[in-house]
């Protein structure tokens, strides 16, 4: 994989949500690239501080993790008997621990609650915003089931012509050629309230960007068939759209956000909440 060289594929496993989705997704990564994938369910420590972390209570939710994490590691041996499986279980809340991990993992996958960017922002309990944009390495936020009705299977790159699309195409090439898929690299163009050019030449700016982005790309992976696309309107909108069928939409995240991800962009935040495909965010380099 280009990029970040981590070592394992991380899953945020969420102690009271289901985990098959996002642990599905992972767990096929891992095979497909011959990873270790680590488990992880953190225990955020109690509200009380006047009591250790020794107390009946702690004893009773870090047991109950255990169980959980056991159960989700030998779900993944009966899926993928040759992936080398572990369960951790630290303690903190769950996205600082995460974010931590993230210093040496290869890819962090996530699962989606589809809350709305209100109740996502304001939720004790949210990682997927915060992880996605403090994490160091690529992170991966399932929603729905993988979609695998469309043939020939394909991934779309949305990209801009900055840094971090640089980055996500770089990813998207490396996951379509690893699955035997197409790749469809997107760029939507949203036309300004005044516009001082004509419309075809801002167009045919956008295709130029698309062809000189892949155009490296596509002699180190020869395999991977590419389509470019310039799409015109509203830019989570047209990218949520054209992913409806795909096995992941992959886009670029510029720089690390604060705690609360407020700095994650909008199209990504977007995106997070209205693709229903995986939803891959690749950091810059």
């Amino acid at each position: 994989m280009t990029g970040h060289r981590g070592r394992d594929i991380v899953v945020g496993i969420d102690p009271v949500r289901d985990w098959h989705l996002p642990l599905a997704w992972a767990a096929d990564e891992a095979q497909r690239r011959r990873l270790p994938l680590r488990l992880v369910l953190a225990v955020p420590p109690r509200h009380d501080t006047h009591h250790g972390d020794d107390t009946p209570g702690r004893t009773a939710l870090r047991r109950a993790g255990a169980d959980r994490l056991e159960q989700a590691c030998n779900w993944v041996r009966d899926r993928h008997p040759e992936v080398d499986v572990t369960g951790d279980l630290p303690g903190g809340f769950p996205a600082p621990v995460l974010g931590g991990v993230a210093e040496e993992a290869r890819l962090i996958v996530l699962g989606c609650r589809h809350l709305s960017r209100t109740a996502e922002f304001f939720s004790a309990g949210s990682i997927t915003v915060p992880v996605s944009a403090q994490a160091r390495c690529p992170v991966v936020v399932v929603g729905d089931a993988e979609h695998i009705s469309r043939q020939p299977p394909y991934v779309v790159a949305g990209i801009d012509g900055s840094a971090s699309a640089t980055a996500a195409l770089a990813f998207a090439f490396d996951e379509a050629d690893l699955r035997g898929a197409t790749l469809r690299v997107v760029c939507v163009w949203q036309r300004p309230v005044f516009m001082p050019d004509d419309e075809e030449v801002a167009l045919r700016a956008q295709r130029t960007v698309l062809s000189e982005a892949t155009a490296g790309l596509s002699d180190k992976y020869p395999d991977v068939h590419v389509t470019h696309e310039v799409l015109t309107g509203h830019p989570v909108e047209e990218l949520a759209r054209a992913a409806e069928h795909a096995l992941a939409v992959i886009v670029g995240r510029r720089g690390r956000g604060g705690y609360t991800g407020m700095r994650l962009g909008s199209v990504v935040h977007g995106l997070l909440h209205r693709a229903h495909c995986p939803v891959i965010t690749v950091p810059t380099e």
